[in-house]
């Protein structure tokens, strides 16, 4: 049960963060900049994002999900710490939290 509902929860957080991020809002859209990405950056962040959440909902795929999903929360992770953009550490870490409850309960 525990692990059912934190896979749909993460399915759910990389479904919504990829949309976000692929319709890029200004704010959006400035802060790849700002950490050096291009401008279109984060149209691409999203459909890894959203094709993460694709891959949950696969019981074949779900193992690919979990390490896409890793993969792209690293380097969020990385490049946040990396310029010292401390305020979405909090966020990031809801996904490694979900990350870490899925794969221990699998």
């Amino acid at each position: 049960m525990v692990h059912a509902l934190s896979l749909w929860l993460l399915a759910a957080a990389f479904l919504g963060a990829g949309i976000v991020n692929a319709i890029g809002a200004a704010g959006t859209r400035d802060d790849f900049v700002k950490w050096g990405y291009p401008r279109w950056w984060g149209i691409l962040t999203g459909a890894l994002e959203i094709s993460t959440a694709a891959l949950f909902a696969l019981p074949a795929a779900r193992i690919a999900g979990i390490a896409l999903g890793t993969a792209i929360t690293a380097a969020a992770i990385l490049t946040v710490l990396r310029h010292r953009d401390y305020r979405h550490l909090p966020p990031l870490g809801v996904f490694v939290g979900l990350i870490a409850v899925v794969v221990v309960s699998a």
